[in-house]
């Protein structure tokens, strides 16, 4: 595999043979990929993000890049809105000549890139959105999602949230598809755990502009005994600073989504709540030797350590190399029968892309949330294999247009 044969190029043989094949790999024309991401509406997390793309690029490419062709890749900001990020694949396919697609974060602007693939006929890795809607519902033979979607990462904090005795549970989400997607996993699967659960409050606060006065006020009044929070980035700093300053969390506990990454979590710094339970990425306590190399690599690349966008960046352009590598050409028929089944090497350890919903088995991080010299920090965690908390491939073909 690309990802296995980076590593055993370190030796003094591959690194002869690399030198022999250099020349005729970059006399070749480079394969054009197109990427896209909100680089400027969410920097918190793209920009680790393209770090780790960037980082996993230069790899390949000094190990020979694919079919002894050096990988290009056209990078564009697609503003966060659905709307530029259409203009922007078009402009990817139709004037840039992209051979491939991947990138994107928002669930909705994942969505409409997702239709356009299926409309241009162009695979599309969709890196990051995580909404389930574009692996099922609205799935198509163009489009395969790697990151573990709202059900995956709802089923392990509901099967956390199921041991605690609380009975009256309220939610928290950001009001557009993937808000609605993981509060409506959540709830089915902690009731189908625990039917014993009243849910007795919703809060929809719109994206990136809560009033988190009003909202944690609302949730205190529903008096739940505990809240799925499902808000991020600037929306999750102002929740957590209200809730605390009005004793929302006291007494109460808080399953949520997302809240253990850093690039959404660090920055509350000794501000961040104790005892949450949360997905997220424990970069500082992972030893596994694939992620000890990667974190190496990355903070000596970068002099940063990695966040969880480095890792999903990183995993993307691998599946971009494994993806055409195995295929053995750039042809669109040849890649897409590639990705399905394909299986990649990753700093989390290996992943495959489901044949039945093209939904790749990498999986996510839960435990609990304190704070260490300062610092957020997750203990008492465990990685949760995608493969074990993913609909059997027959049910989710079942779900499939």
């Amino acid at each position: 595999m690309i990802y296995r044969r980076i590593y055993a190029a370190a030796t003094a043989t591959a690194v002869v043979l690399s030198m022999v094949l250099g020349s005729a790999a970059f006399a070749a024309e480079a394969i054009r990929i197109g990427e896209m991401n909100s680089y400027t509406r969410l920097p918190a997390f793209t920009l680790p993000y393209r770090n780790g793309w960037q980082l996993a690029l230069d790899e390949i490419n000094k190990a020979g890049g694919v079919m002894d062709r050096q990988i290009e890749v056209i990078s564009k900001d697609d503003g966060g809105n659905p709307g530029d990020a259409i203009t922007v694949a078009n402009d990817l396919v139709a004037k840039e000549g992209v051979v491939l697609m991947f990138g994107t974060l928002l669930s909705n602007v994942g969505l409409a890139v997702s239709d356009f693939a299926k409309q241009k006929k162009v695979p599309f890795i969709a890196a990051e959105p995580l909404s389930d809607t574009i692996s099922w519902s609205n799935g198509n033979a163009y489009t395969f999602r790697l990151r573990p979607g709202t059900y995956v990462q709802a089923a392990m904090l509901a099967e956390e949230a199921a041991k605690l005795p609380a009975k009256r549970w309220a939610t928290v989400a950001p009001n557009y598809e993937y808000g609605k997607s993981a509060v409506a996993a959540f709830k089915t699967l902690l009731s189908k755990k625990r039917p014993d659960v009243e849910w007795v409050g919703e809060q929809w606060p719109a994206l990136f502009k809560i009033d988190a006065g009003a909202t944690t006020q609302a949730l205190a009044q529903s008096k739940p005994d505990a809240i799925f929070n499902v808000t991020f980035g600037t929306d999750l700093a102002k929740f957590v600073r209200e809730g605390k300053l009005r004793g929302l969390f006291d007494g109460r506990s808080v399953a949520s989504i997302l809240a253990g990454e850093p690039e959404w979590i660090d920055a509350l710094k000794d501000e961040a709540p104790e005892g949450w339970i949360v997905t997220g990425y424990p970069w500082y306590d992972i030893e596994t030797p694939a992620h000890a190399r990667f974190k190496d690599a990355y903070t000596k690349r970068f002099n940063d350590y990695p966040r969880l966008g480095s890792v999903v960046g990183y995993a993307s352009m691998y599946t971009v190399a494994e993806a055409i590598g195995k295929a053995g050409s750039t042809d669109t028929d040849a890649i897409l029968k590639a990705m399905a089944g394909l299986g990649v090497d990753t700093p989390l350890g290996r992943i495959t892309y489901r044949t039945a919903d093209l939904q790749s088995t990498m999986g996510t991080f839960v435990g609990h949330l304190t704070v260490k010299d300062g610092m957020p920090r997750m203990i008492n965690w465990r990685y949760g294999d995608g493969k074990d908390y993913l609909p059997s491939e027959a049910e989710a073909a079942k779900m499939r247009p």
